[in-house]
């Protein structure tokens, strides 16, 4: 999964100016930046949501620009995307929302589903849950249901939009081991987009940071920690003074 030299503007606001990264086969790469930094933006070009203004996007050897709508949703297929704020439908319960994208794609049985979901519900911890609709459920829980939404139809990549915003530090934790989890039991690659450091240096193989519109920094956790950049080390220490010294 490549993204070469992408640019991307809505109107007059440029949000990503020659932001290139390449997600290596089974790592968790992470994706840091400020809020409203692009980060969404570029995990959307990931998967094909946007087209880039300039520069290319590649998944898998093949240029999303170039692929027919048809072989572009096949491709999607291979991709799981966790929402920000988990986009589960009000009126259907767990184990339809889950189900959704099985009966969408297609070739499984109603039998086959429910045991998948079954499954997908179980590598969360929602054991026994898939009744409830989603007003029944904690913050957290409704992550965990878009997890398993995602995993459903057993993807090679896993994006993760902001997967901790909004939890309390007991949940963000349990949201991170998963994350790990996901990596370790189902061999993933995944890609999470977060402003959290400390969740970025558990969870991730390496860490990019995103700063106005390029990459500005990209390595290891311990490399991350370690950096002089006064406008990364600014934002991972809280430091905003030090980043405005470079503008």
């Amino acid at each position: 999964m490549i993204l070469d030299d992408v640019y991307k503007a809505f109107g007059p606001h440029e949000v990503l100016r020659g932001f290139s990264l390449e997600v290596r086969d089974g790592e968790t790469l992470v994706v840091l930046g400020e809020s409203g930094s692009g980060k969404s933006v570029a995990l959307k070009h990931m998967v094909g949501l946007f087209s880039a203004d300039r520069g290319e996007v590649w998944v898998d050897g093949r240029k999303l620009r170039d692929l027919p709508t048809e072989e572009l949703y096949e491709l999607r297929r291979g991709i799981g995307y966790v929402f920000q704020f988990a986009a589960l439908f009000d009126s259907m319960t767990l184990e339809q929302n889950v189900g959704m994208g099985l009966r969408r794609i297609g070739g499984l049985s109603e039998q086959e589903i429910a045991k998948r979901v079954e499954e997908c519900l179980a590598v969360v911890d929602l054991d026994g849950l898939g009744a409830r609709y989603p007003a029944e459920l904690s913050g957290g829980q409704r992550k965990r249901t878009g997890i398993a939404r995602a995993i459903a139809a057993r993807p090679k990549y896993l994006l993760y939009d902001e997967p901790t915003t909004g939890l309390d530090p007991v949940t963000k934790a349990v949201i991170d081991q998963l994350i790990l989890r996901m990596k370790k039991e189902l061999g993933v690659t995944g890609v999470v987009i977060t402003h959290d450091v400390d969740s970025a240096c558990l969870v991730g193989d390496r860490i990019a940071m995103l700063y106005r519109g390029r990459r500005r920094f990209l390595g290891t956790p311990d490399e991350l920690k370690a950096t002089v950049d006064p406008v990364v080390k600014g934002f991972i220490e809280g430091r905003p003074e030090l980043m405005e010294e470079t503008e």
